[in-house]
């Protein structure tokens, strides 16, 4: 009840605005110690999966390939993104205030909004990646060189900043003197929209086509990238090279299939839901990057290879 009478309190534009408070859930008080717990062990287990990831590639001399190095940029987006939702959602169950600086939800607005589409670019990269393995394999060293391996990262950071930098500056631009009260647990779009007593047709006109720039092209060199390693895998006489083949790929696309999947499931989700945005957030923001690591190296014999070899180099020293 604090928190919502002091997120009520109108102000005449977002000038005057200087902080926020985020709402998180509406669950009774004494949730919140569980609802801690849940994140603390979740954003451990994304700490440790992805820096463990991270720590495999690097030391291992076998994964110095295309393939590994998407792979651990995969693991340093998802330990960043949700590095700048879970920290201060943990913090907000023990707050009263439950506040956030204007310039604090701003930078978390932007540098979420960065790194969750550099990761969707980075994800059609994979596919790409993947395509060039199966279907191409003899000038697959060649064609996924070094130079471009590093362009085609370098690129996913460049549109996801690109996209962050417009995103923010429109969001931000917005007058906020509805109220101060965003109902969620990290600053997004959809809640600070809500909040906005600007007019918001061309606002939405323009978010709409921002994330059809965006996401359009990732989901067509995905599925294309498929239907053409599912046509050249059908080709493959043996059962045995075609279950190697597709393999190679379950990974990515158990990764695809939960990250987009979340996303749609949140964005399609009426506003008169805003409990059930909250939890399809928490799939793409906490549970994705947990997943992640565990995906490729449950299902990744190159990988669970390396870290049986860091594990016993590590027991030898000690």
């Amino acid at each position: 009840q604090q928190v919502s009478a002091m997120g009520e309190r109108g102000t005449s534009n977002h000038s005057e605005v200087t902080d926020f408070i985020l709402v998180g859930f509406r669950v009774r008080p004494e949730l919140h110690t569980l609802l801690f717990l849940l994140f603390l062990l979740v954003y451990a287990m994304i700490l440790l999966g992805n820096v463990g990831m991270m720590t495999i590639i690097m030391t291992d001399p076998r994964l110095n390939t295309p393939m590994y190095f998407f792979l651990g940029n995969l693991s340093f987006i998802d330990l960043f993104y949700s590095s700048v939702i879970a920290p201060k959602a943990m913090i907000n169950f023990w707050s009263e205030s439950k506040s956030i600086s204007f310039a604090g939800c701003m930078t978390q607005f932007f540098l979420f909004a960065l790194f969750i589409v550099a990761e969707g670019f980075l994800l059609a990269t994979m596919a790409y990646d993947r395509f060039i393995a199966i279907c191409n394999p003899l000038l697959y060293s060649v064609q996924m060189s070094t130079r471009l391996c590093i362009q085609l990262v370098a690129g996913s950071y460049f549109c996801g900043c690109i996209s962050s930098v417009l995103q923010t500056s429109m969001t931000f631009t917005l007058s906020f003197c509805a109220s101060r009260a965003i109902d969620h647990f990290y600053c997004d779009t959809r809640p600070l929209q809500r909040i906005s007593c600007s007019d918001s047709f061309i606002y939405r006109m323009i978010s709409f086509s921002l994330s059809g720039i965006i996401i359009l092209p990732t989901i067509i060199v995905i599925i294309i990238s498929y239907l053409y390693i599912v046509s050249t895998v059908l080709k493959i006489r043996s059962s045995e090279g075609r279950k190697k083949a597709f393999s190679t790929c379950s990974s990515h696309l158990g990764v695809v299939s939960v990250l987009y999947g979340a996303v749609f499931f949140m964005y399609l989700t009426p506003d008169r839901f805003p409990e059930l945005s909250k939890v399809a957030s928490l799939c793409y923001t906490l549970v994705t990057p947990m997943l992640n690591p565990l995906i490729y190296s449950l299902r990744n014999k190159d990988v669970k290879e390396a870290l049986k070899k860091l594990l016993e180099t590590r027991n030898i020293i000690v």
